[in-house]
């Protein structure tokens, strides 16, 4: 079986970039009788994802190949990739697949908080179609059975759970990374500071929180934050007092479930996601309520019994997150569709 997979997102340095290239690499480590054939569009420099991994480039950029495929459905990204019989996108495009295809959904942001994106994100969204495209998938994943669930009532489409896992970075990483703990005392958000993931809402709350006696710096990792690589970020998981993540909207949210991987407890909003993914492994609190993030924070930094306890039972139910699991999920899929 030969897959094309539409990997623009390899440049991004986001969420999606990690899915992918994890989920890919371990697709590559888990079938490898399989041919695994990455697009990516322009000449930008795009680190290796697997050595059974090609990747395929072209001299255009995305901006100019996948609007030329929302308007008149060609290059199809089968094409682009040389062939294929079947085509993953983990994310939703205006792409013609040209081939079976299943689609990845992570969340429906742009349609519930469509103020938090730019002019041109919009405009994509709207040229990717993602609802059409979700229809016309062979299959569907959602990353969360919370998304699952969304997905079922806002568009009527059934959407396989395939998570993303935790353990490792980097790709083919197999068990966390192992890390020697920052030292210091701290509390650690890793994310863009942009507004789904309540940014003022977090600074508020830190503000409130060191007025009261919060003895700890917050460090805070991605756009708008320091720029680290996989092993200053296993680290900074490894020596947080606990992870921060008060977001008014995730579809899986990874950082906290990553940071559980070391034994590190983490403050998350009370979304469905966290609920499904750490249960009571977390101490939650109403999005948008700067005053009880800040009490969270106050309490986590300062009850060591209550970080490892928490801690423990993160790190329980990180293990259920693997990439060969997901991969095996997400395989499944692409033979079925292949072969319809």
């Amino acid at each position: 079986m030969r897959v094309g997979v539409d990997a623009r997102a390899l440049r991004a340095g986001r969420g999606v970039e990690r899915y992918t290239r994890a989920l890919l690499a371990a697709l590559a480590d888990g079938f490898p009788d399989d041919e695994w054939v990455a697009f990516v569009p322009g000449r930008e420099p795009v680190a290796p994802v697997h050595v059974r991994v090609s990747v395929v480039r072209h001299r255009l950029g995305g901006r100019a190949l996948f609007a030329a495929a929302a308007i008149a459905r060609r290059p199809t990204l089968a094409a682009l990739a040389g062939g294929a019989d079947v085509v993953w996108l983990p994310a939703p495009a205006p792409v013609a697949p040209g081939a079976p295809y299943v689609l990845s959904i992570h969340d429906r942001s742009w349609e519930l908080r469509p103020r938090d994106f730019t002019v041109y994100e919009r405009a994509w969204h709207r040229l990717a179609r993602p609802r059409r495209l979700a229809h016309g998938a062979a299959a569907v994943t959602a990353v969360s059975h919370a998304v699952a669930a969304d997905l079922a009532s806002a568009w009527g489409v059934r959407a396989d759970v395939v998570s993303p896992g935790v353990n490792g970075f980097g790709g083919e990483g197999r068990a966390p990374a192992a890390a020697e703990p920052r030292r210091g005392r701290y509390l650690l958000f890793v994310g863009p500071r942009e507004p789904r993931k309540a940014a003022d809402i977090l600074d508020a709350a830190y503000s409130q929180a060191r007025a009261r006696g919060l003895d700890a710096e917050l460090v805070v990792v991605g756009d708008g934050g320091a720029r680290v690589d996989d092993r200053e970020l296993a680290a900074l998981y490894a020596g947080a007092l606990a992870v921060v993540q008060p977001s008014f909207l995730e579809g899986f949210g990874l950082p906290p479930l990553e940071a559980a991987a070391y034994g590190t407890p983490a403050v998350v909003s009370a979304l469905d996601c966290f609920a499904e993914t750490l249960g009571d492994a977390a101490l939650r609190v109403a999005p948008g309520d700067a005053e009880a993030l800040a009490e969270a924070m106050l309490r986590i930094a300062s009850d060591d019994a209550l970080r490892a306890r928490l801690g423990v039972a993160a790190q329980q139910r990180a293990a259920a997150y693997t990439w060969e699991r997901s991969a095996a999920a997400l395989h499944a899929l692409l033979v079925r569709a292949a072969s319809a």
